[in-house]
C-alpha cells in the first residue's frame, strides 16, 4: 500500500513556471483527501506558493501536503499555517564560486541565446539556477530551446569539472540547478521518510526528468517507485488511476 505520492512540478504538475490548471487542482484535492502528497521542485517557496498553493483549497487538506523547495534544500509543512522546517543555504564563498563557474560554462558551451527574458542566473539561497532564456521567458520559446536536453547536458559536463563539489542537475524546460552535493531529490525523499515516518517503499514519485542527469533521477535512485510522465496531461491520468485504485480499496 502506498501512503505518499511525491510530484515534481515544472513539466509534471504544470507547464514551466505556470500555475496548475483547474483540472489539476481538483485532482490534487482529491488525492489529498485520501493520502499524503509532496511536491519537490527546484523552484523557490514563492514560486511553489504561486504555482501550486494559490489554486488548491485552503482547508485542513493542506495538512496532508509537504512542500520541498529548491530540490529538497528547504522543507515546508502545514499545521494551520505554513512553516519552514529547515533551509540549507550556500555560504557567500560558495555562491560566488558557483555563479562565476556558471558564467564561464555558459560562455564556453555556447548556451548564450540571442534574446532573454529576465534573470538568467538566479540565487535561490539553497540553490542557484541557470535559466537559459531568463526567468520570464515565454513558454513557447522555452519548449523550443532544448527539448532533448542536449544543450544543457553539454553545460553540465563543463560544470561537473569546474565545481565537482556541488550537484548539477537538469530540469524544467531550460534550467540547470546547482545545489549542495547530496542535496537533491534523493535527499528530499529521505527527508520525507524521516519527517513523515513513511518508508520509501511506500512512496510513489512522479516526474518528467527521470533520466540520468535529470533532476528527478535522484528520487528514483533513492528507491522510490517512479513513474515517468511527459507532461501534466499524463500526470492527470496517473492521479486519476491512483484515486480510482484507492477508492476501490
Amino acid at each position: 500500500m502506498k501512503r505518499l505520492i511525491v510530484f515534481d512540478l515544472d513539466g509534471t504538475l504544470a507547464e514551466s513556471k505556470a500555475a496548475i490548471d483547474a483540472e489539476m487542482a481538483v485532482l490534487l484535492n482529491s488525492l489529498l483527501a485520501i493520502l499524503k502528497v509532496a511536491v519537490i521542485s527546484g523552484g523557490t517557496w514563492a514560486q511553489l506558493a504561486s504555482q501550486v498553493l494559490s489554486n488548491l483549497r485552503h482547508d485542513d487538506l493542506l495538512n496532508n501536503l509537504s512542500i520541498l523547495a529548491t530540490c529538497g534544500a528547504k522543507f515546508y509543512q502545514h499545521d494551520g499555517n505554513w512553516r519552514e522546517l529547515y533551509s540549507q543555504d550556500f555560504t557567500a564563498v560558495e555562491r560566488r564560486k558557483i555563479i562565476d563557474s556558471l558564467r564561464l560554462a555558459i560562455a564556453s558551451s555556447g548556451c548564450q541565446p540571442a534574446q532573454v527574458w529576465g534573470e538568467v542566473i538566479e540565487d535561490r539561497g539553497s540553490q542557484i539556477t541557470f535559466s537559459a532564456l531568463g526567468q520570464h521567458a515565454p513558454l513557447e520559446q522555452k519548449l523550443q530551446w532544448d527539448p532533448d536536453f542536449t544543450r544543457r547536458k553539454g553545460l553540465k559536463a563543463v560544470l561537473d569539472v569546474l565545481i565537482p563539489e556541488f550537484s548539477v542537475r537538469l530540469g524544467g524546460a531550460t534550467s540547470v540547478d546547482v545545489t549542495q552535493h547530496g542535496v537533491d531529490k534523493a535527499y528530499g525523499i529521505r527527508k520525507l521518510r524521516d519527517i513523515l515516518h513513511v518508508p520509501i517503499e511506500e512512496m510513489i514519485f512522479v516526474g518528467d526528468a527521470l533520466f540520468p542527469g535529470g533532476n528527478d533521477y535522484p528520487a528514483m535512485a533513492a528507491g522510490a517507485l517512479s513513474i515517468q510522465v511527459k507532461d501534466p496531461h499524463e500526470t492527470k491520468r496517473v492521479i486519476e488511476a491512483i484515486v480510482a485504485c484507492l477508492g476501490e480499496g
